[in-house]
């Protein structure tokens, strides 16, 4: 089997426009949730998210662009822009047949359902653009990263809800390490911060009103996000021939299903693929010094991710650091995996592990190093990113330093 390598990430999210905005947020531990900014926010319950701040689209994309992408496309174009640039590659030829886009999207085209359903129920529109079948679908925003870039080869779109950009990512790598493709495009994007997405995330009841806590006493629920992750995922050999810059190593990944409930995670499920994802990495569960955590700041999840990793550490769990970024960017839901990716990179590469902010007073049900507040320096060799989805639905990756 073929090594795998990271030699290209880009980002836009609630920390920054870029890779470095975002690490420098993370390393500060600075917040990027605050009040949201759309039409009839007023008529919500819940007015916080992670939006993204200063953002253009017209700067960025033409008329005939804006047509046809929606929110969450044009968010995964200007990372995928970023991470190909630098990665290095320019694809043409074999490399161009082989190479493909792997994405993860829940949403897909939220903004453009909720202005075309205004359009027609509100406004009383008979006729719609006729784009907006191309502009809403999942797969809108890989099939333009597979055009903008020429990539010919295995294309598609995962939809697991918050694990759909870790699936996303699993199956890039398994076609990269297997040979079917010398390099893939792949992580995953959502944008639901307007109207009709907030407001159907209202009916679940699981929406904090103030800040997004993690394993912290007394949270109170999740706070939505919306951003792009992109990483360009090659194989190790043909990464050094060509002397790029590696960012570091993905050694293993699985996935399981809880099969039991439709909202409510499973300890089992999640400990599941934490160990089978160490198994197909081969390596000891000692070896692994941070974890991502899912960690959305509900009572139910962050528990359960807890006890979950006890199970899987055993007494290591106590030398584990486990951090959610969430706290910082928001639950990206379908995107989340790919942004909460770049924190893995950033402690292996760069040794500093991001914290969970917004944490107040311990949980004795959560009672692991979760890096409180502040950010942390570490020697990390190996990573684990953890997405449990609704659905139960479960999607873990594991990476190391190279």
């Amino acid at each position: 089997m073929n090594r795998v390598v990271i030699t290209g990430a880009g980002t836009i999210n609630a920390l920054g426009h870029s890779v470095p905005e975002t690490f420098e947020a993370m390393r500060e531990g600075r917040c990027g949730i605050g009040e949201l900014n759309f039409r009839d926010v007023e008529r919500l319950t819940i007015r916080i998210g992670g939006q993204v701040r200063g953002f253009e689209a017209e700067a960025r994309f033409n008329r005939q662009q804006m047509a046809l992408y929606d929110r969450f496309t044009q968010f995964t174009l200007i990372a995928a822009k970023e991470a190909i640039t630098q990665s290095g590659l320019a694809f043409h030829g074999d490399l161009s047949a082989r190479t493909g886009v792997v994405l993860g999207t829940a949403g897909g085209g939220v903004s453009t359902w909720d202005d075309n359903y205004r359009s027609v129920y509100e406004d009383g529109k008979n006729r719609v653009h006729p784009f907006v079948v191309p502009k809403l679908m999942n797969n809108a925003a890989a099939s333009h990263v597979s055009m903008e870039y020429n990539l010919k080869g295995p294309s598609f779109t995962v939809s697991t809800a918050c694990a759909s950009s870790n699936h996303a990512m699993a199956q890039a790598f398994a076609m990269v390490r297997s040979g079917m493709a010398p390099a893939m495009v792949t992580g995953g994007s959502e944008s639901m911060l307007c109207f009709g997405g907030v407001k159907a995330w209202e009916g679940l009841r699981v929406m904090s009103k103030d800040a997004c806590r993690p394993f912290s006493l007394g949270r109170n629920g999740m706070v939505q996000g919306e951003g792009a992750g992109i990483f360009v995922f090659e194989d190790y050999e043909h990464a050094r021939a060509r002397d790029a810059e590696i960012l570091c190593e993905v050694i293993g990944f699985a996935m399981s299903s809880d099969a039991s409930d439709i909202v409510m995670p499973s300890k089992q499920g999640a400990a599941r693929a934490m160990a089978n994802a160490l198994r197909d990495a081969r390596v000891n569960p000692e070896a692994v010094k941070y974890i991502n955590a899912h960690g959305t700041g509900t009572a139910a999840n962050d528990k359960t991710e807890c006890a979950a990793v006890a199970d899987v550490f055993g007494p290591h769990a106590d030398n584990l650091m486990i951090s959610s970024t969430k706290s910082m960017h928001g639950h990206l839901i379908g995107g989340t995996g790919a942004v909460e990716l770049l924190a893995c990179i950033m402690a292996l590469r760069d040794g500093v592990v991001a914290p969970t902010i917004g944490y107040e007073e311990p949980d004795p049900e959560c009672a692991l190093d979760v890096v409180p507040n502040v950010a942390r320096e570490a020697d990390v060799q190996v990573a684990v990113s953890n997405a449990f989805a609704f659905g139960g639905l479960n999607a873990v990756l594991v990476l190391q330093k190279v």
